[in-house]
């Protein structure tokens, strides 16, 4: 019996350690259980220490191309021998609550046919609790799902989600999925202006995939959607009570969708 642990990397060197860390807690869980834990690693061309500290935990990395967020995420998951196979992004680690339900889950799953986790970002030295939570992601699926294609991960870039999808056409339910205990530490941005450049990044490829799925710019979703994103995040997750850190992300969510729609309509636009 195998835990399959799959991370997509490159140049990750200051956030691996923990990842790696809490991988580790893991497969110090599963061992007394009679449980093997791997790690698959798809690096798309790191120039840091991050392959070394990989291949130093004993992770089998595969170097390829950057294909976007979903296909060089599904080349890892594709790339797994486990029975259970938990997806966690270079910058994602389990707090130990979640790594003591993961392992419980993996030993006894019931009928269940994967697991979602709550990933909660850790922000300029604390916790968000209410800016972006809940966020709720499926992250553990069985192998032979992942085989049947029946698990894949789908989305539209950057925004990936790993998905149980009907194993016919006319949509067969498929079976359940539990929520695991305690929380996923996401930890992307090391202060605003990183956090602001990856935004400029990110909303260019959301952009350019909704202008390929034939989704336009228009002038009232540039003027709707940023106070939106900005009034969800701060009043209806009440980000208000993550003091200044959640109205700074508050804002850089609506930040976030001024430059997506932006974009979309420069794109739109290019085809007059």
């Amino acid at each position: 019996m195998k835990l399959s642990v799959a991370i997509v990397c490159k140049n990750n060197e200051k956030t691996l350690p923990r990842v790696l860390e809490s991988v580790r807690l893991v497969r110090e869980m599963l061992a007394v259980r009679g449980f093997g834990v791997e790690v698959v690693a798809y690096d798309s061309g790191s120039t840091d220490g991050t392959i070394g500290m990989l291949e130093a935990s004993g992770a089998r990395v595969i170097r390829g191309p950057w294909l976007g967020h979903i296909a060089s995420k599904q080349v890892v998951l594709d790339a797994c021998a486990g029975e259970w196979r938990l997806h966690l992004d270079s910058d994602e680690s389990l707090e130990a609550a979640c790594a003591g339900s993961l392992a419980a889950f993996v030993c006894s799953p019931g009928g269940a046919r994967g697991a979602r986790v709550n990933r909660k970002v850790w922000y300029l030295g604390a916790w968000l609790e209410h800016v972006w939570q809940p966020e709720w992601r499926l992250r553990v699926v069985r192998g032979v799902d992942v085989a049947a294609g029946v698990a894949r991960w789908g989305g539209i870039n950057p925004h990936d989600k790993m998905e149980l999808v009907g194993e016919a056409a006319a949509g067969a339910v498929v079976g359940h999925v539990v929520d695991l205990a305690g929380d996923v530490r996401h930890e992307s941005f090391v202060d605003i202006a990183d956090h602001l450049g990856k935004q400029v990044s990110l909303a260019r490829i959301s952009a350019e995939s909704l202008h390929a799925a034939g989704r336009r710019g228009s002038r009232g979703r540039l003027l709707v959607s940023p106070p939106g994103a900005f009034l969800k995040q701060l009043v209806l997750r009440g980000g208000w009570r993550d003091g200044w850190r959640g109205w700074t992300a508050a804002a850089s969510a609506g930040v976030a969708a001024a430059m997506k729609h932006a974009i979309l309509i420069e794109l739109s636009r290019r085809e007059i």
